[in-house]
């Protein structure tokens, strides 16, 4: 007996497994995946690996049928990851979180049953007066994933299509070059022996950042402008090339476009319309069956010609140009840019569940607090508000209150 007592507190004495509490904070989120309505969106919120990763977390997903259609996604890919499939759209704007790509119209407002959240882009100059009016009446949370920061104070949504629409830019005006698309018939980059393609690209932003690095990959001569050297330099920094650069002078632009084979709009402005800074006279005297891809066109466009195109009908001739003017275009590799999403929304969406709910995640993370435009129907965006001469609050002020939400 006594053996067997100094067995048991010799035991008592041994290192011990330490018990890990299990957050009592954790939440089942039920999240919402419509398909997105709009003629010049194709991708998806979610691809099905992230749903599949949320729904072994405990979340349920709902998924309209066909919403990855135009992304190559099949109900069935959604379904094996354990999504439920749903064929009436009301379904999934009863969701408690719901996730888009585009902004939701008036219509899909209005399935929408109130006090639920909304993850999508803003698209501000698009927005209309009413659609804020009825997020407003339905108290709903709206976060912008376009104004949403990450831990080093970037723009992660924004930077990855940047990156996409840089990238897609040059491709798409190495098809356009060749005579297929009436182009000048050059192969872009060229080959030893033949002059290079010459790119003129105007901005020095992300965007301008992967067209460069995708332009020069191909062999291309690369001239770069922007109004700020900061970025001329940092561009010049982050491509560890020694490229041709300068400043937006009319005169330097006018000579430099009387060359160029292609001329890409890449400047972007935080809040309006993006300067037109070649105007019609600079576009003339541009080189006959010459390619523009005006990127800007999302924001106005930065050519005095450019003028909105579609998927459907991208192009068309100005003065002899070839004008691709088509707004989004990561959703012409949507299945790349859903990707480039998805592996965005979804650590938040666990975020979401692990801190207990979408009013915690916003009281502690700054960077998602900052893509919070509208909380319980309270616009805190003061830039939102002032478009539509609508009251606002300052979401720090709201953040007692949310504390308790």
């Amino acid at each position: 007996m006594d053996v067997k007592k100094a067995l048991a507190q010799e035991a008592a004495l041994m290192p011990q497994e330490e018990l890990l509490a299990v957050s009592s904070r954790h939440s089942r989120l039920t999240i919402g995946i419509p398909k997105e309505t709009s003629i010049q969106e194709r991708r998806v919120a979610l691809v099905p690996e992230s749903v599949a990763l949320l729904v072994s977390n405990g979340h349920e997903v709902v998924v309209e049928t066909n919403a990855g259609k135009a992304s190559n996604f099949q109900d069935h890919d959604y379904s094996e990851a354990g999504a439920r499939i749903v064929y009436n759209p009301e379904e999934v704007f009863r969701s408690e979180i719901i996730m888009k790509v585009a902004p939701p119209s008036l219509e899909e407002i209005e399935m929408m049953p109130g006090k639920q959240t909304l993850i999508s882009a803003i698209h501000l100059p698009a927005q209309k007066g009413e659609m804020m009016k009825a997020l407003v009446q339905r108290k709903i949370t709206a976060i912008a994933w376009d104004y949403i920061k990450d831990d080093t104070d970037i723009y992660p949504v924004v930077r990855a299509m940047g990156e996409i629409a840089g990238n897609t830019a040059v491709l798409i005006a190495a098809d356009y070059l060749s005579h297929n698309h009436g182009g000048q018939g050059l192969m872009f980059g060229g080959i030893s022996g033949v002059k290079p393609t010459e790119v003129v690209i105007l901005g020095a932003g992300t965007v301008a950042e992967f067209a460069a690095r995708a332009a020069n990959g191909l062999g291309a001569s690369v001239k770069i402008f922007d109004n700020s050297t900061y970025r001329l330099r940092r561009i010049q920094n982050d491509l560890g090339l020694r490229l041709w650069t300068s400043t937006i002078q009319p005169s330097e632009l006018r000579n430099a476009l009387a060359t160029a084979d292609v001329a890409i709009g890449a400047i972007h402005t935080s809040a309006g319309r993006t300067p037109i800074v070649v105007n019609e006279d600079m576009v003339s005297n541009m080189k006959y069956g010459s390619v523009i891809v005006d990127i800007s066109i999302d924001q106005g466009g930065c050519f005095e010609t450019s003028r909105v195109t579609t998927h459907e009908k991208p192009i068309f001739k100005e003065h002899g140009v070839i004008h691709y003017c088509v707004p989004n275009i990561a959703s012409r590799v949507s299945r790349t840019a859903s990707y480039a999403l998805s592996n965005i929304f979804a650590p938040i969406l666990l975020s979401i569940g692990d801190e207990g709910g979408i009013a915690n995640l916003v009281k502690n993370h700054v960077g998602f607090q900052h893509g919070v435009y509208m909380y319980h129907g309270t616009l805190t965006n003061e830039a939102v508000a002032a478009m539509f001469e609508m009251p606002w609050k300052d979401i720090k002020l709201l953040i007692p209150a949310i504390g308790g939400a």
